[in-house]
């Protein structure tokens, strides 16, 4: 479908839930996306819900995280083989270190560390922020993408492609402790704030494992069917909660579809159409706002949280492939 009906359709739905024209709650954040093939982030302002700023970066950025003090934007620039970090306040990029074929990446609590899938080469990467240096390479499963920091400070998940499982790493002792499988090709691991659980999106399995982080056992597995959809078009992607860990969001890939889980009975509530091959997705910290990377139509669907509408397309790079917000 091209992008132009792409819109028609998501006006559509804006209209047809009595929202049109209404852009949601205005929000100061600012919102960073990663343009996966135009080797650019674009910058939105949660206001106008506007790009006012392309920034160059490395080749294939993809993966993206805050620093702790929202002063700095590190991404994953793949095929340049490096961790770059963008001055928030200036736009200024400037090369962390080389690392290779880096996907996705997580920061410690702490905000002294980075944590670094490298795709290429089975290594979890530990970078040592202030030193600008690689201080730990821990072998993992084939084709490492998903990384996850526990809020307490105390693992890192890191996912596998290739071999299809979590596996869970003491961040004191850079030692794998517990290997979780999972579904086919994991994607995504995000931790619930008490670090009591971690979820993990599998894009082939078109399922959420959600693992208990006390026994590193799967306590439940969701599953998603969308009418109309051959299940081979609903992929899990990226996964954001809402503040009060109430209600979860999974990207669902070529299925172009947002779906609305209850992250406490698990049961999944709603679809939200959004453009095509959604793919990473996140929240605003109020929660009114849900943002999601759609990397074949090349925009940001905004959602509005309360209502579960599309609000506005946001047209960004080419490709674009992941988010980040700065409040």
């Amino acid at each position: 479908m091209r992008k132009a009906a792409r819109t028609l359709i998501i006006g559509a739905a804006v209209a047809a839930a009595g929202i049109a024209g209404r852009a949601g709650p205005a929000a100061a954040e600012t919102i960073y996306v990663t343009n996966e093939k135009g080797n650019t982030v674009s910058v939105i302002d949660g206001t106008t819900l506007e790009v006012t700023k392309t920034i160059p970066v490395g080749e294939r950025p993809r993966g993206l995280v805050m620093s702790k003090d929202y002063k700095t934007l590190y991404i994953c620039a793949s095929d340049s083989g490096e961790v770059e970090a963008i001055d928030l306040d200036t736009g200024n990029v400037t090369p962390v270190v080389s690392t290779p074929d880096p996907e996705r990446i997580d920061i410690s609590p702490d905000g002294k560390f980075l944590f670094v899938s490298n795709e290429d080469d089975n290594l979890v990467s530990v970078i040592d922020i202030a030193g600008q240096k690689v201080t730990d390479q821990i072998p993992v499963g084939v084709e490492p993408e998903g990384m996850g920091v526990s809020p307490d400070g105390k693992y890192v998940v890191n996912t596998s492609e290739t071999t299809n499982m979590a596996h869970v790493i003491d961040i004191a002792e850079h030692k794998i402790i517990a290997n979780v499988l999972v579904d086919p090709r994991p994607r995504v691991v995000v931790w619930k704030k008490d670090a009591s659980q971690f979820w993990v999106s599998a894009e082939v399995g078109g399922t959420v494992s959600v693992i208990d982080a006390a026994t590193f056992k799967e306590v439940k597995k969701i599953s998603f069917a969308v009418p109309g959809l051959n299940q081979e078009a609903i992929q899990g992607e990226g996964i954001a909660f809402t503040p009060d860990e109430k209600t979860a969001f999974v990207a669902l890939g070529p299925a172009n579809r947002v779906a609305v889980v209850d992250a406490q009975t698990y049961e999944v509530k709603d679809y939200m159409l959004v453009g095509q091959r959604v793919w990473n997705i996140t929240m605003d910290s109020t929660g009114a706002r849900l943002y999601s990377a759609n990397g074949l139509s090349n925009d940001v669907t905004v959602i509005d949280v309360a209502s579960l509408q599309p609000i506005k397309s946001i047209p960004v790079g080419d490709e674009p492939w992941g988010a980040a917000i700065r409040p």
